[in-house]
């Protein structure tokens, strides 16, 4: 995937509306949007903004190219406001609780592809409006760059043959530039038809010219929930049930320099359950059961609230979060 972070903009009162539309009209004519559906664009990332103002106490504004998505916009807001009581009272045009016109929420949402939104009370909500790209896919993520750098040290990838989804995170050794070769290098090397831990010993060769990374491996099938996993270094992950959690098992090391041993291990995730991976600039400690309803809400919208609470601020942080389809 792409290493250029999203560009991220503190939307804290009034004043901080115009550059969240002037950037978002920038990222629409970069993708070669017209004039109709860069506007269309332009109005979504305007009421998410006014949102955050009127209703959230202010909070930040994302906008990035969609993966695996040629012309395609995700804008995502957040904050950790006081939520909504009624998110979808909240959609229908004609209600506000600040006295505006009450059609914000209801134009994003008929302007966007999808929109999906997580409201907990007293935490804040995460809204994510994709525009141009198909529904919700079952694998998503968010990388965000350390403050002050122009690119990720952390990268993410994923590889499909039939149910089976192969899912690459990597963690570039430091920060800038020489980390986000180490971890690009790393996603390069990904493959569908290849076990994890076989990846991860031809990954450690391809590493060593590099600064090294941590990396972690995920084969999903998504259908039946066999999961195979093999991880080396500072890679958190976990499966995510109805009211469950599990960790999974890295084994220390950096690929590219030095690594004692690589083993891969067998899982299952259940239907509707979810596979969280995370970089270690995500604190760890979170649980989805805080937040009622997060297991079921979009892929981005889960990564996106996991960064927005657990983000440590002084490193490249990723989440990426991939969903078993649900019991028929």
């Amino acid at each position: 995937m792409a290493l250029t972070p999203p560009v991220r903009l503190a939307v804290e009162d009034r004043s901080g509306v115009a550059p969240a539309r002037r950037a978002a009209e920038d990222l629409a004519a970069r993708l070669g949007f017209d004039e109709h559906r860069a506007g269309e664009v332009a109005i979504v990332v305007t009421e998410l903004a006014t949102n955050l103002v009127r209703h959230g106490g202010g909070g930040e504004i994302l906008l990035r190219r969609t993966p695996h998505a040629d012309a395609a916009i995700d804008a995502i807001a957040w904050d950790r406001g006081r939520g909504m009581n009624d998110v979808s009272r909240s959609l229908r045009d004609g209600f506000s609780t600040a006295g505006g016109a009450g059609t914000g929420l209801g134009a994003v949402g008929r302007l966007s592809t999808s929109f999906d939104v997580q409201s907990t009370a007293d935490r804040g909500a995460v809204l994510v409006a994709r525009l141009g790209a198909d529904g919700p896919p079952d694998v998503d993520a968010l990388v965000v760059a350390m403050k002050g750098e122009e690119v990720s040290g952390d990268a993410w990838g994923d590889a499909r043959t039939g149910s089976q989804v192969t899912i690459i995170l990597a963690d570039g050794l430091g920060h800038g530039s020489e980390a986000a070769l180490a971890a690009a290098t790393a996603v390069r090397e990904l493959r569908a038809d290849e076990p994890p831990e076989a990846q991860l010993e031809r990954m450690h060769a391809a590493l060593r010219p590099t600064r090294g990374a941590a990396a972690a491996i995920a084969r999903l099938d998504v259908a039946t929930g066999a999961l195979r996993f093999a991880g080396i270094g500072n890679i958190a992950a976990a499966i995510v049930g109805a009211g469950s959690s599990r960790s999974l098992a890295s084994l220390n090391g950096t690929l590219g320099h030095r690594v004692e041993r690589i083993h891969a291990y067998d899982y299952e995730v259940e239907p509707g359950g979810l596979l969280v991976l995370h970089s270690d600039g995500c604190r760890s400690g979170w649980n989805l059961a805080e937040h009622p309803g997060l297991i079921r809400r979009d892929p981005l919208v889960i990564a996106s609230l996991l960064l927005r609470d657990y983000e440590r601020g002084r490193d490249d942080a990723s989440v990426v979060v991939a969903r078993r389809e649900a019991a028929t």
